[in-house]
């Protein structure tokens, strides 16, 4: 009843508004025969059609449409032909001389083929290639994607994975195999360009964008509840306010680890009535949505594999399974990111030719002082990811005079390497004393001050600490990143 009620925006006290009738539940099987008394055959033919219902839902098998290479050609040979070809592109002499950067190329072609992800591959830099052929912005590349030299020789990502020291195994792990992931910044305003591009190529019936479902989380249930119990917005926000602000904080620990909510649930009819109904509420789905970014496209007609519906507006189709069903059954799935950064950055651009055509956003220098010197007066209104009043705090005391000290400095602004921000600002600056773990990890941790940022860096630390392969040192990674004591 309560949830009806924060469904159709009611309060519990309203007397028109909507109600469950008493009957809305499973009814057993006596009182069916009871209401069918005169009708027996309704059950008996109810149970025979459920019988002849034989739904088999086949996971783990890849179900990607094979990529339509040109005529004569393998997908294996084009993937090699594209790469050698980007090779050059990329590394001019350095490309038939460094063996060492053809055996990462051809390390990284051979565990696509035997991990059967060509197909794959070669459909994200159709589609990217597709956007930079029709001027649309695409943004450098982001996520694990970016150690790989297969996606920068591709130009699937513009950033040197050598240069920066990125792994592959990040992304493609050989030990344990599960579909690699690449998400695509495009500009905001011509996305759907890129979306309309992929309809057309692989069949309408074949793409669709993925639903969402909005949970009831802790403090969100608490003020929906105390909403329609009546209560006012001062009191609701009250109660939200003392549930920590954690992820994934549930209700039941919040009242264990604040003494202050405890109390009140205890002491208050109110609230321990609130804290029931939302306990009650806590976790369920409170309505569907489409996903920002996330499209499914599959070999065959969707409809063969999941069930399909519209958008609220009635116009895209959406698959009524979300990310991780659709990723269990074997279908491919990617993230088409609508970036208003990357429109922006296309505007100035197109400004600054007016007045210098030849302009080119590749041509600016990455060691200019006076772009440093924005970051350190704290000027970052309008820059990516470094427009909130904390992390333009940080900046300020960073004391930023290089690429690198903008890298670490987002790289540690998030949950988890946050508390590690004070010490290596006074290592960064020689006013703590730069300490190692163990000597070893000297090579591994040196540019970050002895701190340990960069999930590359556990990588590698496993791998120099611990004898693992990148493949091990990959596992150990997801491991910690989902806190698996087991694992």
């Amino acid at each position: 009843d309560v949830l009806l009620c924060i469904n159709t925006a009611a309060k519990i006290e309203d007397e028109q508004r909507m109600r469950y009738k008493p009957e809305l539940y499973f009814k057993s099987p006596a009182e069916m025969q009871e209401i069918f008394r005169d009708f027996p055959e309704a059950i008996t033919n109810t149970l025979e059609i459920a019988d002849r219902c034989n739904l088999e839902i086949e996971f783990g098998k890849s179900k990607y449409p094979e990529y339509p290479v040109p005529e004569g050609k393998t997908r294996e040979g084009y993937l090699c032909e594209l790469c050698y070809k980007g090779l050059g592109e990329r590394y001019g002499e350095r490309a038939t001389k460094d063996h060492e950067l053809i055996k990462r190329l051809d390390y990284e072609i051979d565990v696509l083929k035997r991990t059967g992800f060509i197909s794959y591959i070669l459909i994200v830099w159709d589609f990217i290639h597709f956007a930079k052929e029709k001027g649309i912005p695409v943004g450098p590349g982001r996520g694990s994607a970016a150690g790989s030299i297969v996606a920068y020789v591709l130009g699937i990502t513009d950033i040197d994975p050598l240069q920066y020291g990125l792994i592959f195994e990040r992304f493609l792990n050989p030990d344990r195999i599960s579909p690699p992931d690449i998400d695509v910044d495009f500009c905001e305003a011509r996305r759907g360009e890129v979306l309309e591009y992929v309809r057309q190529k692989y069949g309408e019936r074949r793409v669709a964008q993925i639903i969402t479902f909005g949970r009831l989380k802790a403090r969100s249930v608490v003020r929906d509840v105390a909403r329609v119990m009546g209560l006012s917005v001062r009191d609701g926000d009250r109660i939200a306010k003392m549930i920590p602000n954690e992820l994934n904080i549930t209700l039941s620990s919040a009242a264990e680890r604040n003494p202050e909510l405890k109390r009140a649930v205890a002491t208050e009819p109110q609230t321990k009535q609130l804290m029931q109904h939302a306990m009650a509420l806590e976790g369920l789905s409170r309505g569907a949505g489409v996903h920002a970014a996330g499209v499914v496209i599959s070999d065959r007609d969707l409809s063969d594999y999941v069930p399909l519906c519209r958008d609220v507006k009635g116009n895209d189709i959406v698959s009524q399974y979300a990310m991780n069903p659709l990723n269990d059954l074997g279908l491919l799935k990617m993230d088409f990111l609508g970036l208003k950064t990357l429109t922006v950055i296309e505007d100035t651009v197109n400004l600054i030719r007016k007045a210098q055509p030849k302009f080119e956003i590749k041509d600016i220098s990455l060691n200019d002082q006076k772009t440093f010197d924005l970051y350190n007066r704290g000027e970052t209104i309008g820059l990516f990811q470094m427009e909130s009043g904390g992390i333009t705090s940080v900046s300020k005391q960073f004391d930023v005079r290089k690429l690198d000290d903008i890298i670490a400095l987002i790289a540690l602004y998030r949950p988890g390497p946050m508390e590690l921000i004070g010490d290596y600002i006074k290592r960064k600056k020689g006013l703590t004393k730069i300490r190692y773990e163990h000597p070893l990890l000297e090579e591994i941790c040196a540019d970050t001050y002895g701190v340990m940022i960069y999930q590359e860096q556990v990588m590698a630390a496993a791998s120099k600490l611990g004898g693992y392969s990148m493949g091990q040192a990959d596992l150990l990674r997801r491991a910690m990143g989902k806190k698996d004591k087991e694992k």
